[in-house]
């Protein structure tokens, strides 16, 4: 049990983890870096301490200084948020050590899922499905590489084992390629992440970006809590996401979620987290598991009606699952729209001042932000300063509702994407539901030769 939270991160996720940690009756340190100085939640919190200086790797990515303070301020337990060290196996460790609780996983699991190939071999054991290719990396053997290649079927890509976000993957459409494209994978993954061990799988063409999101405590209880559709997506980087994903058969979505608790309860996973799946013509292939609070977190709260935060640090302090799956039924329909700092043509970021800020509200209508009027938006980290949120009946009552949601929004003294949001709403193919992963990537060509 803990009664202090020291929430390590910034922007909107450590005000969402503080109003989690105030509805549990919680105190929280605030650690921030000195361009987070004058941030609202900074002034909220029942402590706050600066731990460097802006640039991330002084301050958020600080492990020394962030234990430091967690020390200092008496705080008992860590919340990593989403990004910087939230899937940092070895911070994780250094949490425990200290004999503080890190709000997450442990960091066995956090190495297993974290290893793409070691989290096929997990998957596999538990029967979720997963894309076509073999669980282990790449052998040095020219040869047996191509040899995999062929058996699998052209195109292939080929996967750093510790990648993510969108970098250490290569697409190779013909064997002559193949050699070359390992080779800078492999290059690209000793780099980035420290090791150079790639993989190899089907690549499909045409497949939509499905997620499952799942909460476990450490008692042995693990549940799902519906699917989401993640497929806006503009280099690999989600831009909307919808709960429930559309189109797809009921009994087939329950099926693999079943799947998902059963593989938490055989890896002893605690905490929330998330199976992310390609889903082509109506089969699911597991592609990686999240260890950690996602962003998009929000459109499962709202169909679900469940407070997923709340239940992170609920079952971090050794509670059990308040509910079985059983209980969990999700309502209607949720879509997020990211709101970024940026050209909303050139997606150039847009740091500076925020003159003017008119969110949008009413029933079904959910903003999430630390930002407002006067505020500075920094230039060192991601450009998300805001997620509006809606909740309809029904998809096309929750369209509706998002499309008027951002007819409202006014952002002034900053350039951000919400035009674009704006003109991607009213987009046939995604008010029709079920597009692809390339969907809007297609969209953006077709608007930049108009």
């Amino acid at each position: 049990m803990f009664d202090t939270v020291l929430i390590a991160n910034r922007g909107e996720i450590a005000l969402r983890i503080q109003r989690a940690c105030r509805g549990l009756g919680l105190k929280t340190v605030v650690v921030h870096s000195e361009a987070d100085r004058d941030a609202s939640y900074v002034a909220q919190a029942d402590q706050a301490l600066c731990i460097g200086p802006a640039a991330p790797g002084q301050s958020y990515l600080n492990q020394s200084a962030i234990l430091f303070a967690a020390e200092v301020s008496g705080a008992q337990a860590i919340h990593p948020g989403y990004g910087f060290l939230s899937e940092n196996a070895g911070f994780a460790e250094k949490v425990e050590r200290a004999g503080l609780t890190f709000i997450g996983p442990s960091a066995t699991c956090i190495r297993t899922m974290g290893d793409k190939v070691a989290a096929k071999n997990a998957m596999r054991r538990a029967g979720v499905p997963c894309v076509p290719g073999p669980d282990e990396g790449l052998p040095d053997d020219p040869a047996q590489v191509l040899a995999l290649a062929r058996d699998i079927g052209y195109p292939v890509i080929v996967k750093a084992a510790g990648g993510g976000g969108g970098r250490g993957m290569r697409v190779v459409h013909e064997e002559a390629a193949l050699l070359d494209a390992m080779a800078l994978t492999r290059e690209e993954a000793r780099r980035a992440f420290g090791n150079p061990e790639v993989y190899i799988e089907k690549f499909l063409l045409h497949p939509r970006h499905v997620e499952i999101q799942v909460l476990a405590d450490s008692h042995g209880n693990a549940v799902w809590l519906g699917s989401r559709d993640c497929s806006l997506q503009r280099r690999h980087q989600k831009v909307i996401e919808e709960a429930p994903a559309p189109g797809i058969d009921e009994a087939l979505v329950a099926e693999v979620g079943e799947r998902c608790a059963a593989a938490c309860r055989q890896i002893g996973y605690c905490g929330v987290g998330t199976f992310e799946f390609l889903y082509e013509r109506g089969a699911f292939f597991f592609i990686e598991m999240n260890t950690r609070l996602q962003v998009e977190h929000p459109v499962t709260e709202m169909t679900a009606g469940i407070d997923i935060v709340q239940q992170q640090i609920r079952v971090a302090r050794g509670e059990r699952l308040s509910f079985t799956q059983a209980d969990v039924q999700c309502h209607g329909h949720a879509i997020e729209c990211r709101i970024n700092a940026e050209d909303p043509r050139t997606f150039a970021p847009s740091p500076g001042r925020i003159t003017g800020w008119q969110v949008p509200g009413g029933f079904g209508v959910r903003v999430d932000s630390h930002a407002n009027a006067g505020y500075r938006v920094p230039p060192y980290y991601d450009s998300m300063i805001a997620k509006l949120i809606v909740h309809g009946r029904t998809r096309d009552d929750a369209l509706d509702r998002i499309r008027l949601a951002l007819a409202e929004m006014r952002i002034e003294g900053i350039s951000t994407n919400v035009p674009l949001h704006r003109e991607v709403l009213q987009d046939e193919g995604f008010a029709g539901g079920g597009v692809d992963i390339h969907h809007l990537e297609r969209w953006l060509q077709q608007r930049a030769a108009q």
